[in-house]
């Protein structure tokens, strides 16, 4: 019986959103002719909205019933429609029929809006993909490309798979997964990601991560399990639907014995379905996370808004989500008399050119772009793990490096008063000898966003309290807190530290909100009441542990994402109790005899509409 019923119900969803407005189209001209008693057939034009809207209503009523004991609104519907036809209401029927699936349409509708920004994402996913084997170019499926496969992406084309650039120089569209308006500039070794798109040079890639892999489908994925049904005041909107499925039956039930008027028990089930009552929380979630989308955010489930918006601290993690998570060189300085800060950069960039060490290409990097020129040629260059490095420069001996490594190349050094202050600041010291004496040195720190500051000021204004967890050590954490106003820290953390901390606060009745980017970061996302992971730089790992997503990384917004989780609580309620009134005070006048079955269809779908429309103002609200 279950198959039969699950085919019967995917056959009414067919056509979607269409198939409903013709249905509607049909049903509205059918009740226009019979309301002016204009009928070319020899029965009611009513029943042309009573077959198109109403069996299916009857139908769905049966299959809910049926498969789950489903008792919901289409049971009250469907015993409206099917009493009214009894009496002889044909009319009443067929508006009662129409105006539900009216009200049901403007739910679709709104649910689409809400949910068209993120679901586009589905619709951009690449097809095809330009692969080259041995120097020749074949289009296969974008799902056939597997790792180490080389690929061309032309002008205008959508990048297949996540890749690396092997050659080739471009600019990429990358709003798709960042939310940045300008083009990337890209070239060879730059990273590019599936779903963007090419906008200038033709370039050659080589695939990293495919398939479901890719960075496209992992934020498919969480956009799919996007469900505002499993948000907890969801579930109490459902309990209390059913409670009034009983009260109405039985209210009508008692208005039909003691006044002996059917018509009178047919208006009370037919004001008294809960529609309004089980729209007003999936309308406002889902517009809340329509909202949320454009401003950077995915979010798994609804229930995470709703756990959102009692949050009471937000611990973050340091790097990579209050600052950059890449170090820059904030200080060149020098301890000679025959150096000056730009030569000690310039000298130390030289030698760190050809090391792997992050810090060496951190240099580098920084060097170049700020002087915008080439390095000297560099000669003898060694590495040498855990100390530094040593070449000839300009035909100077030079070591760039930790004072290990001068200690091991017999290199007098006493720390500079500068450096020791750095050092206490957090910051990492590269120290630079030439010709075996010290010469100068070079500081380097992980950056705060520019962001950071003021969103934590807007997050306490909020009656959120900040709580940086971080693992670096304390005089970092401490350097980062005091520029942004954080006052509680908690430096020197592992993964079961952190998690520590948020059992504690929570132990306390404090609902906790973890922000982090780290497969460090995972098990305390998991642990906190909602998790955000920075989807940019972050792990898979720590994406797959979060509630949401922060695509663009730009966590100026996250003030907004808890203003909007405050803001849809108090629609919900605003919602829920309106429509709660609104249903005692029509099966009141039902049963005096104010209302009859048309009037109690339009007051009852009046309710609806208006708990629609007030959620649908959260697609565009902003505190």
């Amino acid at each position: 019986m279950k198959p039969n019923m699950e085919k019967l119900e995917h056959f009414l969803q067919l056509g979607g959103i269409k198939k409903d407005i013709l249905f509607l189209a049909l049903s509205g001209i059918a009740i226009v002719c019979s309301l002016l008693d204009l009928s070319p057939f020899p029965f009611d034009m009513a029943w042309i909205a009573i077959i198109l809207c109403g069996v299916p209503i009857i139908l769905e009523a049966i299959i809910g019933l049926v498969t789950a004991f489903d008792i919901k609104a289409d049971v009250l519907v469907s015993m409206a429609l099917i009493a009214s036809v009894f009496i002889g209401e044909d009319f009443a029927a067929g508006e009662v029929a129409f105006i539900m699936q009216l009200g049901g349409l403007l739910e679709e509708l709104t649910v689409a809006r809400a949910r068209a920004g993120i679901e586009k994402l589905v619709h951009l996913t690449p097809q095809t993909a330009r692969i080259l084997t041995d120097g020749t170019e074949r289009i296969i499926p974008a799902k056939e490309v597997h790792v180490g496969d080389r690929l061309r992406v032309l002008p205008g084309e959508s990048i297949p798979v996540d890749g690396v650039i092997v050659s080739g120089q471009t600019s990429i569209n990358q709003a798709v997964m960042t939310g940045e308006s300008l083009p990337v500039d890209k070239t060879a070794g730059d990273a590019v990601s599936s779903g963007t798109v090419n906008q200038f040079g033709a370039f050659e890639m080589e695939a990293t991560k495919v398939g479901e892999d890719s960075s496209i489908q992992r934020m498919i994925r969480l956009v799919q399990s996007a469900d505002a049904g499993k948000a907890k005041i969801v579930g109490i909107a459902d309990r209390w639907a059913t409670w009034i499925v009983v009260i109405a039956l039985s209210a009508a039930a008692l208005t039909w014995l003691f006044t002996g008027e059917l018509i009178r028990a047919v208006t009370i089930l037919v004001v008294f379905c809960p529609c309004a009552l089980v729209l007003a929380p999936p309308t406002a979630i889902m517009a809340a996370i329509g909202n949320v989308t454009k401003h950077g955010f995915l979010v798994r489930e609804g229930d995470a808004m709703e756990r959102l918006s009692k949050v009471k601290i937000i611990a973050f993690d340091k790097t990579g989500t209050l600052t950059h998570g890449t170090p820059k060189v904030v200080k060149a300085a020098s301890v000679s008399q025959n150096h000056t800060p730009e030569q000690i950069y310039r000298l130390t960039a030289a030698a760190e050119q050809l090391s792997e060490h992050p810090l060496g290409k951190a240099i580098v990097d920084c060097y170049k772009k700020e002087f915008k020129e080439e390095l000297s040629l560099i000669d003898d260059f060694r590495m040498i793990p855990g100390q530094g490095v040593c070449a000839r420069v300009e035909g100077k001996q030079v070591l760039a490096g930790s004072p290990e490594l001068f200690r091991e190349h017999g290199v007098a050094m006493t720390l500079p008063t500068e450096a020791v202050h750095y050092l206490e600041q957090g910051c990492t010291v590269i120290y630079l000898a030439v010709g075996g004496s010290l010469v100068g040195w070079i500081a380097l720190s992980d950056t705060i966003r520019e962001e950071s500051g003021e969103m934590i000021g807007a997050l306490s204004s909020l009656g959120v309290d900040p709580v940086l967890l971080t693992g670096d050590h304390e005089n970092a954490a401490n350097a980062i807190a005091s520029q942004i106003h954080i006052r509680t820290v908690r430096a020197n953390c592992l993964p079961e530290d952190k998690l520590k901390a948020i059992d504690v606060y929570q132990s306390k009745g404090q609902p906790v909100c973890m922000i982090g980017d780290g497969i460090n970061d995972a098990p305390a996302l998991k642990k906190a009441e909602v998790g955000i992971a920075m989807g940019g730089v972050g792990s898979d790992i720590a994406v797959d542990a979060a509630d949401i997503a922060l695509v663009s990384d730009d966590i100026k917004e996250l003030p907004h994402l808890v203003a909007l989780s405050k803001r849809m609580m108090t629609t919900i309620k605003c919602n829920m109790t309106f429509s709660m009134a609104l249903n005692f005070i029509a099966i009141a006048m039902a049963i005096s005899g104010m209302l009859n079955p048309v009037v109690g269809a339009l007051v009852h779908n009046a309710g609806s509409v208006l708990v629609i429309t007030n959620s649908a103002f959260l697609l565009r609200w902003k505190k």
